[in-house]
């Protein structure tokens, strides 16, 4: 278990006043993503058939929750994401390039360790934009971060015109790097160390190409090889003055074409996912070129109401120990 205390924390809001709080912000930021990229709202599943390979392996080795249907005689998995499922259902719903979806999408991830901004309880917007092939370049994935980055300015305008107490704290622009250059920046710190670092000084950040090996023979992150292109991917990292952190808010990229998807196979010795309804799609070019991420709703909540702890903002199971040093600490977990 690993737990930040803030010291002398004291939450601003009372917990009725988070739950309103909580409602208004995410219908907000909800309506005003579906604009800013136009995206329409979907439903999505809340499991999935691990045959299909639409199941996120986020860094593979996280094992996902599985059941078995009795009906069909089959095992069912409880999705850890929904970057696959996506770009399947944009071919199926056959929408313009231009155009995406998203979905208010549930997860649970169980090998999470849990701690402040950690919880096997996933909530977040998962969306999806279809481009051209020849728009699968770091200008376009700029773009897009800008729009998503203009929506939380919003958003933190919308919160503190409701709850003056409550800061504005985020920069005009956010700041983009790679996770490269970030290496050349501080090469004596761990990857971790180097994101609290950069955006401590910057306020926002977009630090981009994860799950490639860097100059050190490291990966910054690991990242799935099978939805984010590696060289055309990014984490949209906010500086959280509560926990004295970075806090990543969202996980995105365009996502990987045939030849891009092919080579990350290969590297990352999944060779044997080839075969998964998924991925054969794809290396036959039968699925649309998109760019796609997810926004974690709890965290969004947790940095815009000055929380020290994600269970301020979502229900969730914790370890005996963590909700009495919450407690005394004044750390309302619900």
């Amino acid at each position: 278990m690993s737990l930040i205390i803030p010291t002398q924390y004291k939450t601003k809001l009372s917990i009725i006043q988070t739950q309103e709080a909580i409602k208004d912000l995410k219908d907000f930021f909800e309506h005003r993503l579906g604009e800013e990229l136009r995206l329409t709202r979907v439903s999505s599943p809340l499991f999935v058939l691990p045959e299909t390979g639409t199941n996120d392996n986020l860094n593979g080795i996280e094992k996902a929750v599985s059941f078995e249907v009795p009906d069909i005689g089959k095992k069912a998995e409880i999705v850890q994401s929904l970057a696959k499922w996506k770009r399947m259902a944009l071919k199926k719903y056959g929408l313009p390039t231009g155009r995406g979806i998203y979905t208010d999408m549930n997860a649970i991830r169980k090998d999470e360790e849990l701690d402040n901004i950690h919880s096997i309880y996933v909530d977040q917007w998962d969306w999806e934009l279809i481009i051209d092939k020849k728009q699968r370049s770091r200008e376009t994935l700029e773009e897009v971060v800008k729009k998503i980055y203009k929506v939380f300015k919003e958003t933190e305008e919308h919160v503190q015109s409701i709850y003056p107490e409550i800061q504005k704290i985020l920069p005009e622009e956010i700041t983009f790097i790679t996770s490269q250059e970030l290496l050349d920046l501080y090469p004596e710190l761990t990857p971790k160390e180097r994101e609290d670092k950069i955006v401590k000084d910057k306020g926002a950040v977009f630090l981009m190409q994860i799950g490639k090996v860097l100059s050190n023979g490291e990966k910054h992150d690991g990242r799935s090889p099978d939805y984010d292109d590696w060289e055309l991917n990014g984490d949209i990292l906010f500086y959280n003055p509560v926990l004295g952190r970075a806090l990543e808010l969202s996980s995105m990229g365009i996502r990987v074409d045939e030849e891009s998807l092919d080579r990350q196979l290969r590297e990352s010795g999944c060779d044997d996912r080839r075969s998964l309804d998924y991925h054969q799609a794809l290396l036959k070019g039968e699925l649309p070129y998109t760019i796609g991420g997810g926004i974690g709703q709890s965290r969004i909540c947790m940095y815009f109401l000055n929380k020290a702890h994600i269970g301020e903002v979502q229900v969730g199971v914790w370890p005996k120990e963590m909700i009495e040093e919450c407690y005394e600490a004044g750390i309302s977990l619900l």
